[in-house]
């Protein structure tokens, strides 16, 4: 994340926002509906979010895209209100200056499927000399409410800091849960067990529908039921079976009409509001489950792993004497066997006992993912339902960085052939060699000149890694064995931005190019063997010159509907299509839809899809065949998902996001756009050419793996604004915009404490802008098994306690620990003159503090190894480094870099002294534990009286 996120929303602005809330005067304000419900916009600048528009803060505002008339903001009452007026604030500070917004209203009751006007769009003056308020008079029935703006001349898009809508609720139903109860009354593990709710009408009209009631064990939903029509003020208690369960304690909870087919007074009091705790006994039965530890954790390939079981009985009986374990290593991917290990355990196994089993001994493969499979043999004193954990399995990662299905071949490493010709290495932005992955790739600038690859496994995929001249898009030939199979597409369409580093354009007279790579995919039609050759090739057909970094293979084949009794089928390929199937599974009163299927295929979409209302499953054929498009032939669209709070609990699994965008827009182009929502999960999903693959506010419990960020103009994934207990595991990113992978404790949208967030298991390649790793405050959050490399515009890792000019957490007190990281080739230039290293620890806007690094390798840096450095505030450091170990890091191949920064160069470790102008050397101290320097212009960098490095073994 770079400076770039902020400086648009305060140059939009025209100042820096410095007064405190103010106080809002009218005591209208009591009948404000609109304050703290569902808002939504056509568009965002920064974190402008709609979200602002009514907090009930008028120094927080919504502020639109730039150049991006017509902007609506859209406020949902949840159901029919009589409203008088508008009240539209922006920040009463003097420091805005006065505008002029010219709005219309509109509305839509509660039964209709479209807006109307129902005030004429007008100029509107808001001026800080009145308090910066207008009052639009309106006499309606209305559900929803809109603003349309369609000029500002304060702004290039529309502002509201406090969207007010005055009236009272109109009459309407009413439903809430008023008691809850189950039979029998004391379960054990073997009972099934009968939930019910009494449901009761206390609004002003009758119902006139039949709806659901939904039970929940905690988060987990455990049944569905019915209730018919209430007339008002009446009651039903309505029964459903929620199955067996576990011995626990469970807060039992009822929710009525999560459908919403009944459009009520008040949407917030669906829920018993005093749940009762289910208390399941344990059965008489032993309960014996293995868990199995490989040491070390994350081998590397050729390390000799021990595998040793931790069996337990967590039964209320002793278990018999006697059980073995077997472990089956396979290859996840291919399922190719490696090996089998088997342990005995002897003797008996008391309730709550625990013992090991050494299983033995397998060395490492080649670095990939694999499963481990273990089985328990049956204990004698074991019921049956205790047997269902006998069999597990687990993850082991053989190296460092993500272990995707598919195999990556250089360029550089292939067979060249016509004059075909390796271009670098050199470390030059807008250059072939230099944005390579590398540092190198190869030009096909001839008639007949090649490159080609040998296949290490069947594949019948192909993506490559290009660059062709901006413009039209060109063909290259794709060659089997030998013969032409099929012409790929190369289009430039989505790279090559010029002009200023922190805000380049699709203008090449705006300045030096950079972001001149793009990726291409192919599916070949047949399946490809292993040790086959697959070439690419210049021919007559195709026209102009080309560069070819990389190649990926990868075996694919589509996904059946897994579940067709449960998962809807969309009707089509359109946006509505697939809207209408999602709505089909939150309108399912019967509880027999919980998800949507989606087959192979392109998806024409325009907008956002809505995920709301219930946790919904949704499951592709897989990223190769489900495909999301957005128009090819329009620039900017943003599509994707918003998932609301209702549907938490939701999964997306096995599809692809193909974007539009062609130039950064900060606050839009988010494909998984996420706040306030918990219990997600992202799998196996690939998403190119948009601005975000995972924009996470204030998210908690989301787990996104196994999937891919390609081609993005700002982050892949970042979690922000007190997102705690997120996993994020197993994913790789290319060629993004911004941080890869980050974490950012801002508070401006939510002042929560981030924490306890673990990224594992990551690769961020050729990042052309920013780092690969980043994180930005917080606490107890762990990054791990990670690779990083080739970055060019920024350092490969950053830490830092940068604010970016919006409220944040510090560091600390809780750790934050990086450990077992390859940085390699990584650093850049950015901001001017200022060079940045493989790791930059940067002390800046709040605490820096409680921060461990591990186990790290940084292989041939751009330009330093480790940079410390402080931000100066008014001529003073802000914060200094403070509590800092580095623990076995090596730093080898930080030579001098020959260009216009060499005198920035070189630095194992670096102490900068004097970073930019206005700026001053690195204020604190660090920690070195076992560290290890070599082949190094200079191995420690530290002219300063500010800073130490301390070094010990």
């Amino acid at each position: 994340m770079l400076l770039s996120r902020v400086l648009p929303a305060l140059a939009a602005a025209g100042l820096l926002l410095t007064s405190g809330p103010a106080a809002v005067a009218s005591a209208a304000d009591a009948t404000n509906l609109a304050l703290g419900k569902p808002i939504t916009a056509s568009s965002v600048i920064g974190n402008f979010a709609a979200g602002n528009a009514d907090d009930g803060d008028p120094t927080t505002y919504w502020e639109a895209a730039g150049n991006s008339f017509p902007n609506t903001l859209t406020v949902s009452l949840g159901s029919n209100a009589d409203v008088t007026s508008m009240v539209l604030r922006l920040n009463p500070s003097t420091d805005w200056g006065a505008r002029t917004q010219t709005i219309e209203v509109l509305g839509r009751d509660q039964d209709a499927a479209g807006f109307t006007s129902l005030a004429a769009a007008t100029p509107y003056v808001f001026d800080p000399a009145t308090g910066n308020i207008v009052t639009i008079p309106v006499t309606a029935r209305v559900a929803d409410v809109q603003l349309k703006i369609t000029s500002n001349t304060g702004s290039g898009g529309g502002q509201i800091s406090e969207f007010g809508v005055f009236g009272t609720p109109s009459p309407n139903p009413d439903l809430t849960v008023t008691g809850a109860a189950w039979t029998p009354g004391t379960p054990s593990e073997t009972d099934a067990v009968t939930a019910s709710a009494t449901v009761r009408n206390v609004g002003q009209l009758a119902t006139s529908a039949t709806t659901n009631v939904t039970f929940y064990l905690g988060t987990t939903k455990v049944g569905t039921t019915q209730v018919g029509p209430l007339a008002l003020g009446a009651s039903a208690t309505v029964a459903a079976n929620i199955g067996r369960h576990d011995a626990g304690s469970y807060q039992l909870t009822a929710k009525v009409d999560e459908a919403n087919r009944i459009i009520e007074k008040d949407e917030t009091n669906n829920a018993f509001a005093d749940p009762p705790t289910l208390v399941v006994t344990p059965v008489a039965s032993s309960d014996l489950v293995a868990t199995v530890t490989p040491t070390p954790s994350t081998p590397a390939a050729g390390d000799l792993v021990n595998f040793v079981a931790t069996l337990k009985n967590q039964g209320t009986k002793a278990s018999s004497a006697g059980h073995s374990v077997k472990a089956t290593i396979t290859d996840t991917y291919t399922g190719r066997f490696q090996t089998v290990l088997i342990g005995v355990q002897i003797g008996v196994l008391a309730p709550g006992a625990s013992t090991t089993v050494r299983l033995g001994q397998w060395r490492a493969a080649a670095d990939g993912r694999y499963t481990v499979k273990t089985e328990l043999s049956n204990d004698g004193n074991e019921v049956a339902i205790k047997r269902a954990n006998n069999v597990s399995s687990q993850d082991l990662y053989v190296g460092r960085g993500a272990a995707m299905p598919y195999h990556t071949y250089e360029a550089e490493s292939g067979v060249l052939r016509g004059g075909a010709a390796v271009v670098g290495p050199n470390q030059t932005i807008g250059d072939l060699a230099g944005e390579a992955s590398g540092r190198q790739a190869v030009t096909l600038n001839q008639t007949g000149a090649s490159v080609e690859f040998t296949t290490k496994e069947p594949t019948n995929t192909l993506v490559t890694r290009f660059s062709v001249p901006d413009g039209a898009p060109s063909t290259l030939d794709v060659y089997v064995n030998g013969r032409f199979l099929k012409p790929i597409t190369l289009n430039p369409k989505y790279a090559w931005l010029y002009g200023p580093e922190a805000s380049p354009s699709n203008d090449p007279a705006a300045g030096p190019a950079r972001h001149i790579y793009d990726e291409a995919n192919l599916l070949l039609g047949a399946t490809v063997p292993a040790g086959s050759k697959i070439r690419l090739q210049k021919d007559a057909a195709n026209t102009g010159t080309f560069a070819v970094d990389f190649v990926s293979l990868e075996q694919v084949s589509p996904l059946a509907n897994p579940d067709p009794a449960h998962l809807v089928t969309p009707a089509g390929f359109g946006q509505q299509d697939v809207q209408a199937a999602l709505d089909k599974v939150r309108t399912d009163i019967t509880g027999t839809y919980t998800g949507v299927y989606l087959p192979a295929g392109d998806y024409q979409t325009t907008d956002k899809f809505t995920v709301t209302g219930t946790a919904v499953r949704i499951v592709g054929a897989g990223p190769w065949f489900t495909r999301f498009l957005a128009p090819q032939d329009r620039t900017n669209v943003d599509v994707g998902f918003r998932i609301d709070s209702s549907a938490n609990g939701s999964s997306f699994t096995g599809l692809s996001y193909f974007g539009d965008y062609d130039t950064r827009l900060d606050g839009q182009g988010r494909v998984f756009d996420l706040a306030g929502v918990s219990d997600l999960s992202i799998d196996d999903v690939l998403v190119e050419h948009s601005v975000v693959m995972v924009w996470g506010t204030n998210v908690h419990n989301l787990t996104v793996s196994d999937s891919r960020a390609r081609d993005l103009m700002a982050d892949g994934i970042n979690l922000t604004n007190g997102s705690t207990g997120n996993h994020v595991v197993n994913n790789e990113a290319r060629s993004t915009g911004d941080d890869s992978f980050a974490l950012w404790a801002a508070t401006d949208l939510h002042n929560g404490d981030q924490r306890d967030n673990l990224f594992e298991h990551l690769t961020a390649l050729t990042p052309w802008r920013a780092a690969g790793i980043a994180v930005y405050g917080g606490q107890a959050d762990t990054f791990r098994d990670v690779l990083v490399a080739d970055t060019l515009a920024g350092s490969g890792v950053t830490i830092s306690s940068l604010n970016f000019g919006v409220t944040m957490r510090d560091f600390g007190p809780d750790p934050t620990a990086l450990n077992n990281f390859s940085v390699v080739r990584s650093g850049g230039h950015f901001w001017g003159g200022q060079t940045f290293p493989a790791i930059w620890v940067f002390s800046a806007t709040n605490a820096f503090r409680a921060i461990r690094v591990s186990d790290v390798d940084i292989v041939d840096p751009t330009y330093s190894g480790i940079m410390f450095q402080t931000d100066y505030i008014g001529g003073q450091p802000a914060y200094p480094v403070t509590d800092t170990v580095f623990d076995r890091v090596t730093v080898s191949g930080a030579h001098r870099s020959g260009d216009a920064f060499d005198a920035k160069s070189g630095f194992g470790l670096w102490a900068n002294e004097f970073p930019e102008p206005g700026q001053g050397p690195a204020v604190g101290s660090v920690t070195f534990h076992d560290l290890k320097l070599c082949d190094n212009a200079q191995d420690v960098r530290n002219t300063t009286s500010t800073f130490t490095i301390n070094i010990g073994r």
